[in-house]
């Protein structure tokens, strides 16, 4: 796919979506009349062309050098273990034609496509995203065409190219795939909003809000700040661990990684120790306070320090040498203070830690945290008090509470838990999105309902108002 020589004008930039649109549509009609198991080959050819290890490191390596955020190993991990667990759940599920046939009810379901998908990706994962989004598209007998961030856009390319290969490979319209031409501009961008018919967001606030506005049906997914509790009942050295791998992981780009621990007074210390036994550092209040001034300019996170190595931050910073050592740098927060940065999720290796009084206390300082930033999004519990989790995920507005777990490995999904994988994690109404569960193959297809008649499913009067006549009258 050429690359344009000069950004195009604004007339131009609409020729150039009509023109991918079209060519997704096209490619649509090829596979129209394709049956599931031929849809299933593509959705696997894509996947392996990313999930392969040669093209997982290299897409790795491209995405560190463009972008310069995050580390080559966890994207390897993450460009193949996303994609390994999404195929998985692909191939359970069926997506074309009949899915469900009910006689007892009269009803049966059809699956159809929604039709050419506008994927807008994120820079801090330009290559997992992409892949991941496509084959959610395709496994719906879509079309789709994604726009990057411009810093990552070499990467999502080359990972569009080594799909579209795939596709060619075997037999099937390689313009299943496309990604809008470089330089990417936001004026392209809200054009492609509004030429396709779905849009589907992950990124910036400012991009999902764009969604929300192009006209055309969107799904846009929430900002993360996930705030973890550590309760009496836990056990710290395994929580420590999880908390490491979890906060550490691709220098914490993942929107569901730990940006505040709860620890409970009565456990605050041990707590503390075990994660200091684990990497993590203990940051001076000299020290807070140089964190605070360097990692925002002017109200916003500092592109130089977010997503790096520990030791690049800790120099970065002016932490002292000890400190380049660690693995992950804990800010003790003496209150809870709305207006301190440190509520805000930090994209960086940098945790903010509070002490609760007692569970109730915990609670409220989740529920602190998520009004800062972060509603909708996820929380997590390290506990064995039988409780506690439901106490949570009944008093906290979040779709999802994860129990012992490390966060930013079980919230997209994992291997042993039910949540499906993703990428991008909806947050419902008081995320501002449309969707309150991770996105998924069902988000991509639309359903025709045949309905036909059965025996008559009508209840007495008595049987439904009996309950309100035997208390309140008929009056």
């Amino acid at each position: 796919m050429a690359q344009p020589a000069a950004k195009p004008g604004a007339d131009q930039e609409t020729v150039i979506i009509q023109q991918l649109v079209e060519r997704g549509r096209a490619a649509m009609a090829d596979i129209a009349h394709d049956g599931q198991a031929r849809i299933d080959e593509l959705v696997t050819a894509i996947a392996w062309s990313v999930y392969k290890p040669e093209n997982a490191r290299r897409l790795a390596e491209l995405a560190v050098e463009d972008t310069g955020i995050g580390n080559v190993n966890d994207k390897i991990i993450k460009n193949q273990r996303k994609t390994f667990g999404a195929l998985r759940d692909l191939m359970r599920a069926k997506t074309v034609g009949i899915i469900e046939n009910d006689p007892d009810r009269g009803l049966v379901r059809y699956a159809k496509p929604v039709g050419v998908v506008a994927a807008i990706t994120p820079s801090t994962n330009p290559a997992a995203t992409p892949v991941n989004k496509a084959m959610m598209a395709l496994k719906g007998a879509n079309a789709i065409i994604i726009a990057p961030s411009p810093v990552g856009w070499n990467t999502t390319n080359t990972t569009v190219e080594l799909m579209r290969t795939a596709l060619e490979r075997i037999g099937a319209p390689a313009d299943l795939v496309q990604i809008l031409p470089a330089p990417v501009s936001r004026s392209m961008t809200q054009i492609l909003m509004r030429h396709a018919d779905l849009v589907v967001t992950t990124g910036s606030q400012n991009n999902v809000r764009g969604a929300y506005s192009s006209g055309t049906p969107a799904i846009g997914v929430g900002a993360g700040n996930v705030p973890v509790v550590l309760d009496d009942s836990a056990d710290l050295d395994d929580a420590a661990q999880k908390i490491l791998a979890s906060k550490t992981f691709d220098n914490s780009t993942s929107c569901s990684s730990e940006n505040s621990l709860i620890i409970l007074d009565s456990v605050y210390e041990d707590a503390m120790a075990a994660l200091a036994k684990v990497g993590g550092y203990r940051v001076t209040d000299a020290e807070r306070s140089l964190i605070e001034d360097k990692l925002w300019v002017d109200g916003k996170l500092n592109r130089d320090l977010i997503a790096r190595d520990a030791d690049v931050f800790a120099r970065g910073i002016g932490l002292a040498k000890a400190a380049e050592k660690c693995r992950f740098f804990m800010v003790e927060e003496p209150a809870f203070d709305a207006k301190s940065p440190f509520a805000d999720e930090k994209l960086s290796l940098v945790l903010t830690i509070y002490r609760a009084h007692d569970f109730d206390h915990a609670v409220e300082l989740v529920r602190d945290v998520l009004t800062v930033q972060g509603m909708g999004h996820s929380c997590g519990i390290h506990t064995h008090t039988a409780g506690h989790p439901q106490r949570l995920a009944e008093d906290i507005d979040v779709v999802r509470v994860l129990v012992n777990q490390a966060h930013t490995f079980g919230n997209g999904g994992s291997f042993n838990n039910a949540l499906n994988f993703t990428l991008s994690m909806g947050c419902g109404t008081w995320g501002g999105n449309s969707i309150s569960e991770n996105l998924n193959y069902r988000h991509f297809i639309n359903i025709t309902h045949l309905v036909t008649t059965v025996g008559e499913d009508k209840p007495t009067e008595e049987e439904l108002f009996g309950a309100h006549f035997a208390s309140y009258g008929r009056d």
